[in-house]
């Protein structure tokens, strides 16, 4: 089984290095660098989740240096291997036989909303693995086998799934919740192993208030629906109902609630609280994305495999599960069928930025919509969100900008005169918007920079005019 699971962290680092470029990247591989490199998240730099994965990566980001982006699509590829093992650990804790959790867990791993959130270097994969690594716990706490070794970790790893991105905090509150409903399932341990991630929260709240409570709740409670006021439909109750069974669909999660709806045993509870905790999560946002399923996934393919094992599935239900398993992996071979290793261009388009900023004499900070193409040092703090906020019009006026660090293109005249501002990273080719990135090539015209091409790539750098220097004074004779 050790092997087995080998194989699959080396197929899934290979897709996710052939995976294209998505400007969702930019934002999480900033935040690494700047907090390796001494800054503090909502005080230095805005930023829009919870906090634990800066400081968990940026380890990485001082090893890795300027191989901070695929480090960190390496280690989220790993988290996901690990996520898919803890399926396999406590459906078989919970009493599948071994055939049932390894079809279970194999499944699972053929769902695209997994697969994406695993493939790129956002912060999805890291409170999925946290997730994942309490359900054996869990599951011995349901089957009356609680320790207080299984409540402390419990606690410690659904607050930090909390901690690294919040649509995880309904979760982990309804676990909290469930287990004060018995004794014997020991909720002040579990409280005690969630208190130093509460603290480490708390601490970082009151370094910055306005920053943390900006980033973590208001921005994703107003920013979307800012954003697509000129695409009404994609905020609309229909548009939600349609993507949320498109995105289950793509891969066996739809035929799973099917298959384990009204199959259970009494201590199953726990996972269906858990799995219609994780849908309520990802129904709240406006829009749903695929990424935002993925806390309701891991209970419930541990779900599947009890069921499975209990009632072994039919021909029929065979052959849907397959279905659905090719059709989970069409995006993914769709995604990286291109030949490249996107990864690879995108390393050699930074270094030829890194070449031309040492040729320009920039040692500033530069403004772009793509930090994520930047050594961590020339990272302009406020655009360490990328595109999220800069693309924004109302959500904080002039001052509130100021003191977050932070500026939308609104207000560009509030960007002032950096040393350099780079263009070409935002885009349509990373799913991006080409015309945030020209408003900044725009004001940098404006402004008077020098624009210098970035040999053999798409960006451009414009580089601020030295002032001209004032004439020596002379003494006429």
């Amino acid at each position: 089984m050790l092997l087995a699971f080998a194989a699959l962290a080396i197929l899934l680092i290979a897709l996710a290095l052939l995976r294209p470029v998505d400007h969702d990247e930019s934002q999480y591989v900033a935040a690494a660098l700047l907090t390796a490199h001494g800054l503090l998240p909502y005080k230095d730099f805005a930023y829009l989740q919870t906090p634990l994965q800066p400081y968990l990566f940026a380890p990485i980001a001082l090893i890795a240096g300027t191989w901070t982006w695929p480090a960190l699509r390496i280690t989220n590829a790993l988290l996901g291997t690990a996520t898919i093992a803890a399926v396999h650990r406590a459906a078989r804790i919970g009493g599948a036989s071994t055939r049932a959790a390894i079809i279970a867990a194999a499944l699972f791993a053929t769902c695209d909303i997994l697969l994406f959130s695993i493939g790129t270097a956002r912060n999805d994969a890291l409170p999925a693995a946290c997730l994942a690594l309490a359900l054996p716990a869990i599951v011995r706490t349901a089957r009356d086998q609680a320790s207080r070794c299984d409540a402390v970790l419990i606690g410690l790893l659904l607050a930090a799934a909390a901690t690294a991105k919040i649509s995880y905090a309904l979760p982990a509150l309804t676990y909290g919740v469930w287990t004060l409903f018995s004794h014997s399932r020991r909720p002040w341990w579990t409280l005690l192993g969630a208190l130093p991630f509460a603290v480490f929260t708390l601490a970082l709240f009151a370094a910055s208030p306005e920053g943390f409570l900006f980033g973590v709740l208001d921005f994703p409670g107003r920013a979307p629906t800012e954003w697509y006021q000129a695409r009404p439909w994609k905020l609309s109750n229909a548009a939600k109902i349609i993507d949320t069974l498109k995105f289950l669909a793509l891969g066996p999660a739809l035929l799973a609630i099917v298959a384990t709806t009204g199959r259970r045993h009494r201590w199953h509870l726990i996972l269906d609280l858990l799995i219609l905790a994780g849908l309520i999560a990802a129904l709240a946002p406006v829009p749903t994305w695929r990424q935002y399923l993925l806390p309701m996934l891991p209970a419930l393919f541990v779900r599947l495999a009890l069921v499975w094992h209990a009632h072994p599935p039919g021909k029929a239900m065979r052959i849907a599960a397959i279905v659905f398993a090719f059709a989970g992996l069409g995006p993914t071979i769709e995604a990286v069928a291109s030949g490249r290793i996107p990864i690879l261009d995108a390393m050699h388009d930074a270094a030829a930025v890194r070449d031309t900023l040492d040729r320009e004499h920039v040692t500033g900070p530069v403004a772009t919509l793509s930090p994520q193409f930047l050594p961590g040092q020339a990272i302009d703090p406020r655009f360490a969100t990328g595109p999220f906020y800069f693309r924004s019009t109302a959500l904080l006026n002039a001052d509130q900008e100021y003191q977050l660090r932070l500026v939308s293109h609104a207000r560009m005249p509030l960007l002032g005169l950096p040393p350099a501002i780079m263009t070409g990273g935002e885009g349509a080719w990373s799913s991006g918007d080409d015309r945030i990135d020209a408003a900044l090539a725009t004001y940098a015209i404006r402004e008077g920079y020098r624009a210098v091409p970035v040999p053999d790539t798409r960006f451009t750098l414009y580089v601020a005019r030295r002032a001209s220097p004032r004439p020596a004074p002379h003494n006429s004779p």
